[in-house]
């Protein structure tokens, strides 16, 4: 018995290693999340829960963020990722800066493949619990988070990519 505890130590411990991706942290259990609600550039709301069936990817960050503003265009690239056809960004500005900053920030940045949402820091930052910004929260596809990347990652990275696809 004593054998098998090591061994399984040893397998757990080498897979954790095998994932050395930046900032990322893998929950050990699942969080589910109620009736959180999001708006685009027009005012739409969104529910989180309109969108299982789906990888979901929730980035929060501002538009005086350095290391949202490194990251963003790496986000924008994973969008279109060939591999990640079920994967949906929502990056929510909860910098509370107005449409036109916001704006302003994802054309200089020439972002083209994500839209813009908002939502409320408070509500947002208690619900998620979140420390900072940027902060990317990711919903398997029956809407629990099994995983979160606290401060800036390249999205661009294979072995993030190759890891994320085995959830699309």
């Amino acid at each position: 018995m004593r054998f098998l505890i090591i061994f399984i130590f040893i397998i757990s411990n080498s897979f954790a290693e095998e994932i050395d991706i930046k900032n990322l942290v893998i929950n050990k259990e699942l969080k589910k999340y109620d009736d959180l609600t999001f708006t685009d550039v027009k005012n739409k709301q969104f529910n989180l829960g309109d969108f299982k069936g789906n990888l979901v990817l929730l980035n929060f960050w501002a538009t005086w963020c350095a290391p949202c503003r490194e990251e963003m265009p790496s986000l924008d690239s994973l969008q279109v990722h060939e591999n990640l056809d079920n994967l949906k960004i929502f990056p929510i500005n909860i910098g509370q800066e107005d449409l036109k900053k916001a704006s302003e920030f994802f054309k200089d940045l020439e972002i083209n493949n994500l839209d813009l949402f908002f939502g409320s820091p408070i509500t947002i930052s208690k619900k998620f619990g979140l420390r900072g910004i940027p902060t990317s929260i990711l919903l398997n596809k029956n809407g629990l988070e099994f995983a979160r990347i606290i401060g800036s990652t390249d999205f661009k990275n294979k072995k993030f990519i190759e890891w994320l696809s085995n959830y699309n």
